[in-house]
């Protein structure tokens, strides 16, 4: 691990004020994924903003939805949100362990690094990491690795659990910048690789994310999360989705459909969602949304299982919904 220059600001405006400037400086709150990439020298940065002192956590509740802080940690245990939300509540309890889950915080879960071996480990080439180096991952093991929205300079996939429960409730990232305040929907956070893969998400230099705000939607008291992964716990997604219907008189009129796991954003299956509205949520409407939720799957050999997977995970999701 590098030296580095190690700040713990009073106020948000002396967070932003500490990294102005600073192109090499970096936000750190809970830790769980920037200590590692410290320790294996994949993230370098010369000055480290401590936020953890900073008034950014707990909940805030309006006829509108609710406010949730950035530092607000993802073991957030609050029956009220679990009654609205279920399906961020599941998403979160799916991550991690209950150790990792008590320290990472809202804000860091969003902007946590993707999950893919060559970006981890700095003797492989990696577009990310090192923008025009190449991806290893390209000719290498992609096993784990994205189906959706990948491109020639990377294929890897965001990891965030609750990122994707997030843009399955229409939700909003709220930050803070020394030019004002921006609200960006979470959907819009992360970036496709495209030719720069190293241009990770929307933020701007020195903006630092304060809150998250999901709205009061009527799909989203009745949502599920189903996750797919290698073994029970500790275990990142190969596929997931989180799912949200709303019904009139039997009628589906609304629905959201997000997958994890398997493109380097949270990743929307339009599809499917038109395979739903308008429909009873009967098995054969189930079958049709699972079905469409592959559109535009461009799989390699080695991670063709994840196709199947996606259609598993939300036909899953579905018929719990349809129970209900």
């Amino acid at each position: 691990m590098d030296t580095f220059d190690y700040r713990r600001p009073a106020s948000v405006r002396e967070a932003l004020r500490l990294v102005a400037g600073h192109p090499d400086a970096a936000f750190v709150a809970g830790g769980t994924d920037l200590v590692t990439l410290l320790r294996d020298r994949v993230r370098t940065p010369g000055r480290l903003v401590d936020i953890n002192g900073l008034p950014l956590d707990g909940l805030r509740w309006s006829r509108d939805g609710v406010r949730i802080g950035a530092l607000c940690r993802n073991a957030v245990d609050d029956p009220r949100l679990a009654a609205a939300y279920p399906v961020l509540v599941r998403a979160l309890r799916s991550g991690a362990s209950p150790q990792i889950r008590n320290r990472a915080t809202f804000g860091g879960n969003l902007l946590q690094g993707v999950r893919c071996p060559y970006f981890r480990l700095p003797e492989f080439a990696c577009n990310r990491r090192d923008p025009g180096a190449g991806c290893a991952a390209a000719g290498g093991d992609g096993r784990l690795l994205g189906i959706f929205g990948t491109s020639a300079a990377c294929v890897a996939v965001h990891p965030s659990d609750c990122a994707v429960a997030l843009v399955a409730l229409d939700a909003t990232v709220v930050v803070e910048g020394t030019r004002g305040t921006r609200r960006i929907p979470v959907g819009d956070l992360h970036r496709l690789p495209g030719d720069t893969p190293h241009e990770e998400h929307a933020l701007r230099p020195g903006e630092l994310v304060v809150a998250v705000e999901v709205p009061a939607r009527p799909f989203a008291a009745r949502s599920t999360y189903v996750k797919f992964r290698e073994r029970a716990s500790y275990a990142f997604a190969l596929a997931s989705a989180a799912v949200a219907v709303h019904s009139e008189h039997g009628v589906v009129r609304d629905a959201r459909i997000c997958l994890g796991g398997v493109a380097p954003k949270p990743w929307r299956a339009h599809a499917a969602e038109r395979a739903l509205r308008g429909e009873r949520l009967d098995a054969a409407t189930v079958e049709a949304a699972a079905e469409a939720a592959t559109a535009g799957a461009r799989p390699r050999p080695d991670n063709a299982y994840k196709v199947e997977l996606v259609r598993g995970v939300v036909r899953r999701a579905l018929t719990e919904l349809g129970e209900k």
